[in-house]
């Protein structure tokens, strides 16, 4: 592991997450002034302002940490005077509030200030509260359809682009002799027999292309016409520095473990491994990309969805175990939640292993697609102050003005989301909390997914 190879990956996280954020934002910018909302701001990051510059009625900024960004749009809130002279004079009467109830009115207050400061007044009724409800829904659903957009085009570029490694009909090494299965035996001894490769003269770079007329395009095509056919003389058309030759094999009759779909041996109830009687020529094939269908780049993103909603409902116990094993020095799940820190040391890890370059960019392609997804999911969650708690204030007023037209009542005022800043304040609360935990487990304790 070198030091600026891991430093390169951390960096493609780093800028790859910001892409994404500002990508997400441009999701809601967007639909946002083509329905005639007022935007003040586009900040990407949080902290302080590095750059900005204004472009029509809108500063675009670059803010120190890239962490987060928003939007500022003009009446995120529906303006509620009456109410907050309401409060204020409950406010200084003082005796009939409690010191939480007076808090949280004040942080009530603080809302819907910011609210009116957000130019309700200069945007000329293009303000988001006064936006049909499906408008509203989707200027909030745009962010995280970037994300998800963002995703599988990075998963089609990983799959489709730069392909998949497998194992290949090329040859990487011809077995000299026949061992015994689960021998350690690492050399040939006199009396071991050739391999039915070696003595049919296959040598390493050869490319299978037919077996007894058979064209195959996998190694695991081959290697289905060799286990099944021990004792057959098979014709193997090869391809060899550009000449295509015909090689007469006889697969012998050889003991062999019994392997998952995974590749790894089958055990018996014993804990033995399980063998079988197959055909074998010894022959070990070179792995190569091959490009994957189209299609594999959005199914990859659909499964990444539900397994990072899996982990979103088992939240609360998966951040217990990561405490846990934070304080006990346990092995962290490789499939639990992390940091932005794990995420970069995971794709420092990716970038600086020993592996063809196109690997390791696959890695940090997919690992960023998966951050995307992660973005996707968890903004979806319909809790303030993130989108999904948005949209279901928007759906929430839908179905008040839905109840209205269907009994003839007059029509119902707008939701004041600002009344839900104390549950918004708690679950902001609650993510620093998360973040700080997953930030001290993924320095003193982080997912280790490479030995």
């Amino acid at each position: 592991m070198t030091v600026l190879t891991f430093a390169l990956g951390l960096l493609v996280i780093v800028v790859g997450l910001a892409i994404s954020i500002a990508l997400h934002e441009v999701g809601h910018l967007v639909p946002a002034k083509l329905f005639g909302v007022r935007v003040g701001r586009y900040m990407i990051g949080l902290g302080p302002t590095l750059w900005s510059r204004r472009f029509g009625e809108t500063e675009y900024g670059i803010k120190a940490l890239p962490l987060g960004g928003y939007i500022s749009m003009a009446g995120m809130y529906p303006p509620t005077p009456r109410e907050r002279e309401a409060e204020r004079v409950g406010a200084e009467a003082g005796a009939r509030t409690s010191r939480a109830g007076a808090m949280f009115a004040a942080m009530i207050q603080d809302a819907r200030a910011a609210n009116d400061e957000t130019m309700i007044g200069a945007a000329d009724g293009r303000t988001f509260y006064r936006l049909p409800v499906y408008k509203r829904i989707i200027i909030m659903l745009g962010g995280p359809v970037m994300n998800l957009l963002l995703a599988i085009l990075l998963f089609t570029i990983v799959f489709s682009g730069i392909g998949v490694q497998s194992a290949s009909t090329s040859v990487a090494a011809v077995s000299e002799c026949v061992v015994a299965a689960g021998s350690t035996q690492t050399e040939c001894a006199p009396g071991d027999p050739a391999t039915p490769a070696a003595q049919a003269g296959i040598l390493p770079g050869d490319r299978i292309r037919s077996i007894d007329g058979v064209a195959v395009d996998t190694f695991e095509q081959a290697s289905e016409i060799i286990r099944g056919n021990p004792g057959t003389a098979l014709r193997f058309e090869i391809e060899r520095e550009g000449e295509t030759r015909t090689l007469t094999v006889t697969p012998l009759l050889a003991e062999r473990p019994v392997l998952d779909a995974a590749g790894r041996p089958v055990l018996d109830a014993d804990g033995a491994a399980r063998t079988q009687d197959v055909g074998f020529v010894g022959i070990t094939p070179a792995d190569e990309l091959r490009s994957q269908p189209l299609w594999t780049g959005p199914q990859a993103a659909i499964d990444n969805v539900g397994a990072v909603v899996g982990i979103v409902a088992q939240l609360p116990v998966k951040l217990y175990e990561t405490g846990v094993a934070l304080f006990t020095g346990g092995e962290r799940d490789p499939n639990g939640p992390m940091s932005v820190v794990g995420v970069g040391l995971i794709a420092g890890e990716v970038a600086s292993t020993d592996a063809p370059i196109l690997s390791r960019v696959s890695g940090l392609l997919g690992l960023l697609g998966s951050l995307n997804i992660a973005l996707f999911v968890f903004n979806l969650v319909p809790l303030l102050p993130l989108d999904g708690g948005h949209i279901v204030v928007a759906l929430w007023e839908g179905v008040k003005k839905a109840w209205a037209r269907i009994f003839r009542r007059p029509p119902p005022q707008p939701v004041d989301a600002t009344k839900l800043v104390p549950v918004t304040f708690v679950v902001v609360i609650l993510l620093v909390g998360m973040g700080a935990l997953l930030f001290l487990a993924d320095v003193f304790n982080p997912i280790q997914l490479f030995n």
